[in-house]
């Protein structure tokens, strides 16, 4: 944890970055760039690097005094755990780390801000706490959405995939978080927007064919996606009155953590920081 105010006042700077493969599109810049301008740390600056998990070892261990923290995004997030010389117990639960802190004695840390990311972004929409709740795919954002519905769901979160292979995935990731779990077809996710809180967590284009099935009065639909925004199913759950929680909502929150996580700064500059994502987005 680096004290960015003092830093700051004696003209110092930091270096941040994100890390992944592709990067081009990483959002994290503009994010981040907003709050240090902010948060007036005029000497930080931040940068994306495209690294794969064979370059990630080489890319660590070049990195000097000046380095405050990294972003990790897909393929790294499991990689880089072995190279660490901490890893949170929310990172754990997961296996997936998507942010690295070097403290001020060299130390690596990792964790995992898209749990608690999930976590506030439905809090900031006025959702503390659900009684049961359904999750549309099962790949790696699946298992951060069900580790924050650990923390907020009291019943059964219902799992809807396509294959029995990551059907058995996600059953021992519920084992793992301790949820109450099922699984489900996805021939039937249909039935998944009647629950009181829905987890779309599936690639572009995958639920289009599911806005056609949104019930009369919806409740809470939160879509990881957020270009391009908004999907067929958010627009239609929107029309229908039901409450949207956008991919966009989720990237703010995580990157919010990792500047606080960063900096030392409590707390960060989230306003500024999706005013900067909306302009960014638009401007796409």
């Amino acid at each position: 944890m680096h004290n960015a105010k003092a830093a700051a006042e004696h003209g110092e700077g930091y270096r941040a970055a994100v890390l992944g493969s592709p990067i081009a599109h990483s959002l994290s810049p503009v994010l981040h760039r907003a709050a240090y301008e902010e948060l007036g740390l005029t000497g930080w600056t931040y940068d994306r690097f495209e690294v794969d998990e064979a370059g990630l070892p080489e890319f660590l261990g070049g990195l000097g005094p000046e380095w405050a923290g990294l972003s990790l995004t897909m393929p790294l997030k499991r990689a880089v755990i072995p190279l660490l010389d901490e890893v949170s117990e929310t990172a754990a639960s997961v296996e997936a780390v998507n942010t690295v802190v070097f403290g001020a004695d060299g130390r690596c840390v990792g964790d995992n801000t898209d749990i608690p990311g999930i976590v506030g972004a439905l809090r900031e929409h006025g959702i503390e706490q659900v009684d049961s709740a359904a999750i549309l795919g099962a790949g790696a954002t699946a298992s951060s959405a069900l580790a924050a519905l650990a923390r907020i769901c009291t019943g059964e979160v219902v799992v809807y995939v396509r294959s029995e292979a990551r059907a058995a995935e996600m059953r021992q990731w519920g084992e793992r978080l301790d949820v109450e779990l099922r699984t489900a077809d996805w021939a039937g996710a249909a039935r998944a927007l009647h629950a009181p809180l829905v987890i779309a967590t599936t690639p572009a284009g995958a639920t289009d064919e599911l806005s056609r099935a949104v019930p009369e009065r919806p409740a809470t639909l939160f879509d990881v996606l957020y270009h391009p925004w908004p999907t067929d199913l958010a627009a239609r759950w929107s029309a229908y009155g039901g409450a949207v929680v956008s991919g966009l909502d989720l990237l703010v929150h995580q990157a919010v953590l990792q500047v606080e996580q960063m900096t030392g700064i409590v707390p960060g500059p989230l306003g500024a920081m999706r005013r900067a994502g909306e302009k960014a987005l638009a401007d796409r």
